[in-house]
């Protein structure tokens, strides 16, 4: 499938605001790609495919994981991870997206996990980082983004906890291991988190 049929069946899955924000998850997944070393065409599929499901009705989306097997455990945890899991069947299924890296990171995008991919992580951050975001700390994570993809990655997934944690909601536990392997590489490499 072409850019221009993919860009419009996306838009089709959405309203024009929440494609507002994936436009800006696509400009910035492709310059994040190209200063970290990552491909630019898988970047920018992946991010014009990430929230390709996040406006469908859960009810529908709570569906599609009990019928289609994904992970049922994502049932007990906040129905804003659902649709990173039910967005990367759906693309595979609609649109015959076959390619697993750029799967996973549609699946990923929204939690991580321990050995995040290159493309996972660009995706990953460029969703929180892109222009229109605003929330307590999302300047840090872009000045962070200018020269360490992983150390601007651990900010975003602070974000999230912390944010989880006032409101007193669950943790979905991939976050926390996700956190958890990338600082991990940040010490193995001899670099210090600054808080």
């Amino acid at each position: 499938m072409d850019r221009e049929l993919l860009i419009e069946a996306v838009k089709r899955q959405m309203p024009e605001k929440r494609y507002r924000h994936v436009a800006g998850v696509v400009d910035t997944a492709f310059v994040l790609a190209q200063r970290f070393g990552g491909d630019p065409d898988k970047a920018w599929l992946a991010a014009l495919l990430h929230d390709y499901a996040k406006a469908w009705p859960t009810d529908r989306m709570e569906r599609i994981i009990r019928e289609q097997g994904l992970p049922p455990e994502l049932l007990s945890y906040d129905k804003e991870l659902w649709h990173a899991h039910v967005g990367a069947w759906a693309v595979r299924e609609e649109l015959g997206i076959e390619d697993e890296e750029v799967l996973d990171a549609v699946r990923y995008h929204t939690s991580g996990r321990e050995r995040m991919t290159l493309l996972d992580r660009i995706v990953c951050l460029a969703d929180y980082m892109e222009p229109s975001r605003a929330f307590p700390g999302v300047e840090r994570i872009r000045v962070l983004a200018e020269t360490n993809l992983n150390e601007a990655l651990v900010a975003g997934f602070d974000s999230t906890i912390i944010h989880l944690l006032e409101k007193g909601k669950t943790i979905f536990p991939l976050t926390v291991l996700a956190r958890n392997d990338l600082v991990r590489e940040i010490r193995a490499a001899g670099i210090t988190i600054e808080s």
